[in-house]
C-alpha cells in the first residue's frame, strides 16, 4: 500500500510538471486559414488545421529543436507579459503562444512584435507549421499523384536547404517507399534518395 502512495504521488508530480506549447495562427483568407500546432517537451508534435481536426498529423523534432523552442519560451517569461508591440502594421493573422503545465495555462496573443524572442519563437512556428505542411504534401502525392511526386519532392529538398524544416527523420517512411517502389519514376526516386541520404547523414537542425 505504501509503495502504491509513493508511485501515484510520483505520478502525480511528473503530470504536473508536464509542460506543453501551443501555437496557433488564425489568418481568414489564406491557405490553410488556420494552423496550430502543440509541442511536448519529449519532442512529440501535432500539426491540425483546425481545432477539431481528427486527423491530426504527426511528428517529432529533435532533442536540440525542441530545447530551442522550449529556451525561447522561458526568455518570453513564459507568456506573462504582452509582446504585441501595438505599432499600426498589416493585419498578419492572429497567433497565439500558450504554455500549459496541469491545470495552469498562460498565454499571449499578437499579430506583429518586435521582441527579439518572440520573433524568433514564430519562425520556430512557422518552420514546424511549414514542415508539416510539406509532409502532408509529399504523402498526399505519393499516394495518389505518382507524376507530382518530383514537384513535392524538389519543394522538400530546396526547403530544408533553406533550413525552413525541422523534425527531418519524419520524412523518412514515406521517401524510403519512394526509393523502393519502381513503379515511380526513375527520377523521383533518385530524388527521394538524394534527400533521404541528406537526412540520414545527420543534417544540423534548423537554427
Amino acid at each position: 500500500m505504501k509503495w502504491l502512495l509513493i508511485l501515484l504521488f510520483a505520478g502525480s508530480l511528473v503530470a504536473q510538471d508536464a509542460q506543453r506549447f501551443f501555437y496557433s495562427k488564425s489568418f481568414p483568407g489564406s491557405i490553410p486559414a488556420y494552423v496550430q500546432v502543440t509541442l511536448e517537451k519529449n519532442g512529440e508534435a501535432v500539426y491540425r488545421e483546425a481545432p477539431d481536426d481528427d486527423l491530426p498529423l504527426l511528428f517529432k523534432l529533435t532533442d536540440a529543436e525542441t530545447t530551442e523552442v522550449y529556451s525561447l519560451v522561458e526568455k518570453l517569461d513564459r507568456f506573462k507579459r504582452p509582446i504585441e508591440s501595438g505599432l499600426k502594421v498589416a493585419f498578419m493573422g492572429t497567433k497565439t503562444f500558450r504554455l500549459e503545465k496541469g491545470a495552469e495555462k498562460t498565454e499571449v496573443q499578437f499579430n506583429y512584435s518586435e521582441d527579439a524572442n518572440a520573433k524568433l519563437l514564430w519562425e520556430w512556428c512557422e518552420r514546424m507549421t511549414e514542415s508539416a505542411e510539406h509532409r502532408i504534401a509529399l504523402d498526399r502525392a505519393a499516394k495518389y499523384d505518382k507524376l507530382g511526386v518530383v514537384k513535392a519532392l524538389n519543394l522538400l529538398g530546396s526547403a530544408i536547404e533553406r533550413k525552413r524544416v525541422v523534425g527531418l527523420e519524419q520524412y523518412l517512411p514515406t521517401l524510403d517507399r519512394i526509393i523502393k517502389n519502381e513503379s515511380y519514376m526513375h527520377t523521383a526516386r533518385a530524388r527521394a534518395s538524394e534527400i533521404a541520404e541528406f537526412i540520414r547523414a545527420g543534417a544540423p537542425a534548423a537554427q
